[in-house]
């Protein structure tokens, strides 16, 4: 199931505890777990285009009120969870309503229908049409728990519904060799379920560790910031959507005027205490959306949306003024250090990763051709100073 597509959360009681996956399962998973209810979609094609097929050759066999009330119902149910599904698929691109409750109650409604066919030949001692319904019924079970692997509690569901009133039929065959069937299906039945809440726990754990790696993948080891390949994917992203409407962002391109003098100094230890405290303080000033980054050795980046140059300029401000407040190391020593920032907004000429990280790096350069602890935005002459000259990086 493509990422990019958002279905919205089941919001009936029943539907929430049917999808259920657990108490610690995350938002961002549990969002998958039914994303992936509508998937695999050769296996809904396979199931509805099946019991379709059986329900007409049952009723057009023995045309009977019972048989042909079948028929009428896949057809219906079949057209409306087409309907249901196509809306949803177009729906979740766009963060829509993709109706899930209702997708949910469609699926138990179809495997109701699949379980009267199974009950209706059983009662009728058309034994023809009973192993046709019997065998098909058996082969929606297997696909009803491979495609509702994220939702175990409606596998269990569904196969009741679908399996169960085949028990209910022998009942009523005057055959007792169809007892079996007592034992057979309560067996299935719990087999197939434990089986999926097996398949859900692997699933679960996959993409667990799947999200703990892209983190890895994506995060600094040392401050916990975006690293590189972080920043990138998020900078993508913002490039993507300012193309599309008017809105910008700003890149903030920093660097450690002293790091090398506190580093070479006081030791690695030291320097990166340093590192996660800038980090620390930088985190705290940034809105849950922006995104800060170390991209190697004292080198750190904000990117910052819905902002103007004027707005940029006022947060690199604050950031030169607040990060480089004096840090206490473990022995004691308070050291400053002083940054230098360029600024680059994103949009216009620099709606391109690559673009925005060009001028934002030109304009760093020029903060420190004016001595540091400064800040330049791209295309501006004017270059903001906030800490004077001359302050040492130990204190």
């Amino acid at each position: 199931m493509d990422t990019a597509l958002k279905f919205s959360l089941p919001k009936w009681r029943l539907t929430r505890w049917l999808t259920h996956s657990g108490h610690d399962t995350p938002a961002d998973i549990r969002s998958a777990l039914i994303a992936s209810l509508f998937g695999t979609l050769p296996i809904f094609a396979g199931g509805v285009i099946n019991t379709l097929m059986i329900a007409g050759v049952v009723a057009w066999r023995r045309p009977e009120p019972l048989y042909l009330s079948w028929l009428a119902m896949e057809v219906l149910l079949a057209v409306v969870r087409v309907l249901i599904l196509r809306s949803a698929l177009r729906a979740a691109p766009r963060g829509g309503n993709t109706h899930t409750d209702i997708y949910i109650l469609l699926a138990l409604l179809w495997a109701f229908s699949v379980g009267y066919g199974v009950f209706v030949t059983f009662i009728n001692g058309d034994w023809l049409a009973a192993t046709l319904a019997g065998v098909s019924c058996g082969a929606m079970a297997g696909g009803i728990c491979f495609r509702n692997y994220g939702a175990p509690r409606l596998v269990g569901a569904m196969i009741f519904l679908s399996l169960g009133p085949m028990c209910l039929g022998a009942a009523f065959t005057g055959e007792y060799v169809t007892a079996i069937v007592f034992i057979q299906i309560p067996f299935y039945l719990v087999s197939m379920s434990i089986a999926s809440h097996r398949l859900n726990r692997i699933l679960v754990s996959t993409m667990l560790a799947e999200r703990d790696s892209e983190r890895r993948a994506s995060q600094d080891a040392l401050t916990g910031l975006a690293n590189r390949a972080g920043l990138q994917a998020a900078l993508e992203r913002v490039c993507t959507s300012a193309r599309g409407q008017d809105s910008s962002a700003a890149l903030l391109y920093m660097d450690m005027d002293d790091f090398k003098l506190i580093n070479d100094t006081y030791g690695h230890a030291a320097g990166d205490q340093v590192l996660t405290t800038i980090a620390q303080r930088m985190r705290s000033m940034l809105r849950v959306d922006d995104v800060a980054a170390r991209i190697g050795g004292d080198e750190f980046i904000v990117l910052v949306t819905g902002i103007d140059a004027t707005a940029a300029l006022r947060l690199g401000e604050h950031l030169l003024h607040d990060v480089s407040q004096p840090i206490t190391l473990m022995d004691g020593t308070r050291v400053n250090v002083g940054l230098s920032i360029g600024i680059s907004i994103v949009s216009g000429a620099n709606r391109s990763p690559e673009a925005a990280l060009h001028s934002a790096d030109a304009a760093l350069y020029r903060a420190k051709a004016q001595g540091g602890r400064c800040c330049a935005v791209a295309g501006v002459e004017e270059v903001e100073k906030i800490m004077p000259d001359g302050e040492p990086a130990v204190a």
